[in-house]
């Protein structure tokens, strides 16, 4: 007998029920919570009303922040009101109650991220949605990069839906990325309606570029203008950090007429300590302190209160130029202008935070090769590729420095003792090199560095090399004559550590500099290459010596 459409949707919510009941019975979070995701809300809803009180709770647990409310709506209000009282039951008192947990949770980050890891263990993710409720984006943010990117979807999908660009904002770019890319289109487009235009510039930047394009044609014609504006800039530049929520006013009008217009704005752009001063071209003419324009008389004019010396920031600069100027002039804005000095847009002090934040991380992951590793959970595949190409060039150096052992290896086989004392001198020009390394890299970012001083840098550092190479060249020198009983030896590995941390003083200047006149960053690469000239020089002097004295 033919089955009607009815019959076969009834035994298709009939088989739903048994494999979602199964499930949770067997503990099976996970894949309850994947099915419950291929659902409509009004099916999930019709799933819930024949399920038992506990497994209502459980599955409940599983729908996510949007979802949930739409799932709410399609259930009596009986069975809502049931469900809450349920719910909250099952997730223990809240802050208000007794649970030591949740009393400090705004103070104590581990005690945050262990509640979210139980959480996610016993599948009890409104949990997390109500951690979540009470902490600042910027803490949600960190909660999600401190999570295994198996787990950070099913967290991520917890955040209330308003605050979701919020959160979006304080991610890494990689976190970022990866998160944008799995939500649906809609709720992507909803999230970036809540991002600062600079903070949207940076996502959709970070997005494929089908996905960007798809944010950009949801926007309206104006804010869609504005972001081609910005996105039209390189990201590591001015014109790439800037927003264009400025506040322009001309020079000719009253401060009576300023504070009418500002009133009429009800609110200001976040972190606006001076309004800029354009003419009727758009042309930057200076910048009017807002602390002035409260304390002058409304009948004072604009051009008598503006100042004309503030430099405008080029739309072409360098963020780390920009970074540099906020620290040194301690800004909290700066106006952006082009080519013919049209003002654009103007760069905020929490911009400035985060390139410097970026900097900083950088140069610290840079060291090792791991420039690009900002998610510390990222996929293991990704991980090991990028670091792949660092251990293949580090294997290259080690055998450059293995070749130089092997032109002595008469010596070696003759002379034991140059075997045990040869990683002394290689690793006390490595330490030495690296402190200068570390030193001149900083004085580069700072800008502190220059043609006109290097050279006196360089002769500081030589100075600092051979007076710690004579100190610790007499010490080495003291303990391998006590060791072996061979004045010899002692003479020989204390010319050798002297003749490479004079080597790795000089090394340690002129690597750096020469990278960044080649366009390389030496944060990145330096420290790989002064390690190979300090290794290859400490062998070479110190077996050189060996074979030309004791053979």
């Amino acid at each position: 007998m033919k089955q009607t459409p009815q019959q076969n949707q009834s035994e298709s919510v009939a088989t739903e029920i048994d494999q979602l009941r199964e499930m949770l019975s067997r503990d099976q979070i996970k894949r309850a919570r994947r099915l419950l995701k291929t659902m409509h809300p009004a099916k999930i809803a019709s799933l819930l009303e024949r399920l038992t009180p506990q497994q209502r709770v459980d599955a409940l647990h599983q729908l996510d922040a949007r979802t949930e409310p739409k799932v709410l709506s399609y259930l009596s209000s009986a069975l809502r009101t049931q469900l809450a009282y349920e719910l909250d039951a099952d997730m223990g008192p809240s802050e208000d109650g007794a649970s030591p947990a949740n009393s400090r949770v705004d103070e104590e980050p581990e005690t945050q991220l262990r509640l979210v890891l139980e959480a996610l263990d016993q599948g009890k993710l409104k949990r997390i949605a109500r951690l979540f409720h009470k902490l600042h984006p910027a803490r949600i943010a960190g909660l999600l990069e401190s999570l295994p990117a198996t787990e950070r979807a099913s967290v991520w999908d917890m955040v209330e839906g308003e605050r979701t660009a919020k959160v979006l904002r304080h991610l890494h770019e990689e976190v970022r990325r990866r998160l944008a890319s799995e939500m649906d289109m809609e709720h992507l487009v909803e999230a970036a309606r809540g991002l600062e235009p600079d903070d949207l510039v940076d996502l959709i930047q970070d997005l494929p570029t089908a996905t960007g394009r798809q944010i950009l044609d949801a926007m309206d014609q104006r804010e869609r203008e504005r972001l081609q504006s910005m996105l039209s800039y390189p990201e590591d530049t001015a014109g790439g950090l800037m927003n264009m929520d400025q506040v322009e006013v001309r020079s000719n009008i009253k401060v009576g007429t300023l504070l009418r217009y500002l009133r009429l704005r009800e609110e200001l752009p976040p972190n606006t300590d001076k309004f800029f001063v354009i003419d009727r071209k758009h042309r930057y003419q200076g910048t009017l302190r807002t602390e002035r324009v409260l304390t002058a008389r409304p009948e004072t004019s604009v051009s008598e209160l503006m100042e004309t010396d503030f430099e405008p920031v080029p739309a072409n600069q360098k963020s780390d130029a920009v970074a540099q100027r906020f620290e040194q002039e301690d800004l909290n804005s700066a106006p952006v202008v082009d080519a013919e000095g049209r003002l654009l847009g103007r760069i905020t002090i929490d911009d400035v935070v985060d390139v410097i934040r970026e900097q900083s991380a950088h140069a610290l992951l840079g060291m090792a090769g791991l420039d690009e590793e900002t998610d510390m959970f990222a996929p293991v595949l990704a991980s090991s590729r990028r670091r792949a190409v660092w251990l293949g060039i580090n294997l290259i150096t080690a055998f450059l420095a293995a070749w130089v052992i092997g032109l002595f290896e008469g010596t070696l086989q003759q002379v034991v003792a140059l075997a045990v004392l040869m990683p002394i001198v290689a690793s006390m020009g490595g330490i030495a090199g690296s402190q200068t390394l570390t030193l001149v890299i900083r004085g580069l970012a700072t800008g502190q560095l220059g043609s006109g001083n290097t050279r006196i840098l360089l002769l500081k550092e030589m100075g600092i090399g051979l007076l710690n190479g004579l100190l610790w060249a007499l010490v080495v020198a003291a303990l391998a004559i006590v060791w072996f009983g061979n004045w010899t030896i002692g003479g020989i590995i204390a010319v050798a550590i002297l003749l490479n941390l004079l080597c790795a003083a000089a090394s340690g200047v002129a690597i750096p500099l020469l990278m960044s006149r080649l366009g390389i960053d030496p944060a990145l690469a330096g420290s790989v290459v002064l390690t190979t000239v300090t290794d290859i020089v400490g062998f070479f002097a110190f077996l050189g010596l060996a074979t030309l004295i004791l053979l």
